[in-house]
């Protein structure tokens, strides 16, 4: 006897589905489960054309509809297409931003040891004419202009991506607060680029004067002038553009101390609120001893007003206990405002000197060093050669530059240790961080190359908008008329107002009401706390 063959079975067709539901039915109720009659036979003959072509329809319309989905597809693959190329763009970025960032300590170095000591070097061999010495400082001096190289392009870069990306976010959203917060940036990025390019070009020259001088070729002397020309044109740019940066932060504390002392400002408000706590209360008491009178016995009325007078009193308990949550709120408003406002004016005091300091200062000391070499160069038979003036600006550059990158240094460690290990310091409404141990904090706060991002300024970013923003704000419903005015007054003078804005009051009010542009004004609050 043969095995049986096993067939794949198919499915059925529209037709016999019918026929057999007709049998089931049949069965139910008691009808023969033959072929049935004649008409049956054509009924379903009929189904099952019907169904052949109901079949066939819908292959077809769904061969149109994804011929008709292609270009949607294709779009949709245009747009994958344009986000992986945004995202290639944003991986180089970060990848040169943290290459810059890993050789900033070591071109800090070079910047104020390595390259003022060369200067050293060379006034000595200049003047003892050890020609030995003069070879070491110009292979020092090589080394050191190259470092400076390789750590300037890769910021100059990440300086151009971040330009260009500001600046079409910026044409995206021609007004409101992404508007200022991008247009700004790409404003401060543009000017980093170049200036980065020129910085580029005068290591450049530095480089090349080095080299002329170890090879001890004829045009060592027209070197040294074009590496002078480029670090006096180069350190007077930057001196200048720090001097605009501080004439910025002094203008901004400025404004902000003109906002006043909020205790004093706020103090008729919180005087007025407290009488009427005051009040409140006496209410409420009144109310409830006109409750308890319904209970002596001398009442001839006995107990028909007492549910009016409950209800009286429940009334003014509750109106008492809402002015006095409102006074609470106030009296804390008013000391977020101030805690917020001296923020405000430390960080600009913090820049001031920063950017004396780091640049108004040491980068004209360094341009007068170049003019020093300029100067050696076409007056060295007259016995400049051996002037110890362009080794003592460079020195004091070098020193002040140092210094202040030393400090920047010390206190990111400082804020990226704070923000692991203390992190509910600084914890928003809601957060609850988990602090690490001491040895991860450290190797937290060892990783110069990330920005600490849940730390005090952050937070008080968070507080200046919660005091700024309206009732449609979790968090603001509370604020009084004149609270939020004076947060939307610390905003103008933090420079983030209707005009920055180029909008009108009443839209850039709207702005501050408005869930959805919450994270974009946190964003511009924060940068703008910290610029001048």
């Amino acid at each position: 006897m043969s095995a049986p063959v096993h067939r794949t079975p198919e499915r059925p067709s529209v037709a016999a589905l019918a026929s057999a539901r007709e049998r089931r039915e049949g069965s139910r109720t008691g009808s023969p489960s033959g072929t049935g009659t004649s008409a049956q036979q054509a009924l379903l003959g009929l189904q099952s054309s019907a169904g052949n072509q109901a079949a066939t329809a819908a292959v077809q319309r769904a061969r149109r509809e994804d011929k008709g989905k292609a270009p949607e597809n294709g779009g949709a693959s245009a747009e994958a297409k344009k986000k992986s190329k945004k995202n290639y763009r944003d991986r180089i970025s970060g990848l040169l931003d943290r290459l810059k960032k890993n050789l900033d300590t070591v071109d800090t170095w070079v910047k104020g040891v390595q390259t003022p000591g060369n200067a050293g070097m060379s006034q000595q061999a200049s003047a003892t004419a050890d020609t030995g010495l003069k070879d070491s400082a110009a292979v020092s001096g090589t080394s050191a202009g190259a470092m400076n190289l390789v750590t300037e392009v890769p910021g100059t870069a990440v300086n151009a991506f971040d330009w260009h990306k500001s600046r079409k976010a910026a044409k995206a959203s021609p007004t409101g607060v992404k508007h200022h917060t991008n247009d700004r940036r790409a404003n401060v990025k543009g000017a980093d680029t170049v200036v980065g390019a020129a910085s580029s070009a005068n290591y450049t020259a530095a480089v090349a004067k080095e080299v002329t001088k170890v090879q001890h070729a004829a045009d060592a002397a027209m070197a040294a002038e074009a590496s002078g020309v480029t670090s006096t044109v180069v350190g007077t740019a930057k001196g200048v553009r720090s001097a605009f940066r501080i004439g910025g932060a002094i203008s901004k504390l400025k404004k902000v101390k003109e906002l006043g002392d909020p205790e004093a400002v706020h103090a008729a408000s919180l005087t007025e609120l407290e009488e009427l706590r005051i009040e409140a209360n006496w209410a409420a008491a009144r109310a409830y001893a006109n409750l308890d009178s319904y209970w002596n016995e001398d009442n001839p009325g006995g107990l028909l007003g007492a549910a009016d007078a409950l209800g009286g009193t429940a009334e003014a308990m509750s109106v008492a206990h809402e002015v006095a949550e409102t006074l609470d709120q106030a009296q804390k408003n008013v000391q977020r405002l101030d805690t917020a406002q001296k923020f405000v004016k430390q960080k600009q005091i913090n820049k001031i000197g920063k950017e004396a300091a780091g640049g108004a200062l040491s980068e004209p000391l360094k341009a007068g060093a170049g003019a020093v070499t300029i100067a050696n160069a076409v007056m060295v038979g007259a016995g400049l050669a051996s002037n110890p003036v362009g080794w003592g600006l460079a020195g004091a550059g070098g020193g002040l530059i140092l210094g202040v990158t030393l400090y920047k240094a010390l206190r990111a460690v400082t804020k990226r240790y704070e923000e692991a290990h203390h992190p509910e310091r600084w914890a928003l409404e809601g957060e609850n961080p988990e602090a690490k141990s001491r040895s991860e904090s450290l190797g937290h706060a060892l990783k110069f190359w990330q920005k600490v991002s849940k730390g005090e300024r952050r937070f008080i970013a968070h507080e200046i908008y919660s005091l700024a923003a309206g009732p449609d704000i979790p968090g603001s419903g509370r604020n009084t008329r004149d609270m939020r005015q004076s947060g939307m007054s610390l905003l103008i003078a933090m420079k983030a107002g209707p005009e920055q804005h180029k909008m009108d009051e009443a839209a850039w009010v709207a702005s501050l009401n408005d869930p959805a542009q919450k994270e974009a004004w946190i964003k511009e609050i924060m940068e703008q706390a910290a610029s001048g």
